[in-house]
């Protein structure tokens, strides 16, 4: 009995906390749009891509992805869908973060995946980062249980 407490405490700690972590990240975003806007620029033209075309488009996915994201996590019927695209966004980012380094041998970017409050170099540490927070996200796909963390 004491164990699944503990357990559920630990799902409930990972998923408020991965919401409220996307929350924040997307928050910080918005707080320094025009400056994260240019860094996704920056990264879009290092991969050879029209960064004048997709410049917005992609800083708004990634703003909005975060948001859903989090609203997916705190809503009981759709937490696991909300681990799902926690996971396919880190994996993402963190592919991205080493492609970058290693692909492309970029420079040092501040990616600005915390605003400007937390600096951040796409790197390594970045992704290493975003894949030690699939722990969460593994713990919360595969404990959570919609009605599990209500009390008996």
């Amino acid at each position: 009995m004491a164990a699944r407490r503990v357990l559920r405490f630990i799902i409930a700690i990972s998923r408020f906390g991965l919401a409220a972590l996307f929350l924040f990240t997307a928050g910080a975003k918005l707080w320094i749009l025009k400056k994260f806007a240019g860094n996704v620029a920056e990264l879009l033209s290092s991969a050879s891509i029209n960064y004048q075309r997709w410049q917005w488009p992609t800083t708004i996915a990634v703003i909005t992805a975060e948001i859903i994201a989090a609203i997916l996590l705190i809503v009981p019927r759709t937490v696991r869908l909300g681990a799902v695209l926690a996971v396919l966004m880190l994996i993402g980012f963190s592919a991205f973060a080493l492609y970058y380094v290693y692909g492309l041998h970029g420079e040092a970017l501040e990616c600005g995946c915390f605003g400007g409050i937390i600096a951040s170099q796409l790197g390594v540490k970045t992704a290493l980062r975003n894949l030690g927070l699939l722990v969460p996200v593994l713990i919360v796909f595969f404990g959570y249980r919609a009605g599990a963390s209500r009390p008996s």
